[in-house]
């Protein structure tokens, strides 16, 4: 499977929300969740322009994996970044339906 990393931007942010909300029980069996607030749409967006408002500042990256065809099939994001030290957090999550297709070890 091909896939693409591609910087999130505000076009993205209704695609995001679906995989969000599609995968919702599948990541929270993982991890804690995130709280019902954060799948209302419009809490959704606005959380997401102060993200995108600190990439834009150099703050954190944040990334969507993507198909060929511009499906997201995960995200990944950049974090808690000491620029002097050349340290940060990635993290990252993959769709229920492409997991263990190799998209993390992908190069």
């Amino acid at each position: 499977m091909e896939i693409m990393i591609e910087k999130l931007h505000a076009k993205d942010v209704e695609k995001l929300f679906e995989f969000e909300l599609e995968n919702r029980a599948f990541f929270e069996e993982m991890v804690p969740s995130r709280g019902d607030d954060y799948y209302n749409f419009e809490t959704f967006k606005h959380r997401n322009k102060a993200l995108m408002d600190e990439q834009a500042q150099e703050l954190i990256y944040l990334y969507l994996i993507k198909n060929k065809e511009g499906f997201i099939l995960g995200r990944m994001n950049l974090v808690d970044i000491e620029k002097s030290q050349g340290l940060g957090h990635i993290g990252y999550r993959v769709g229920k339906a492409y997991t263990g297709k190799g998209i993390a070890n992908k190069h």
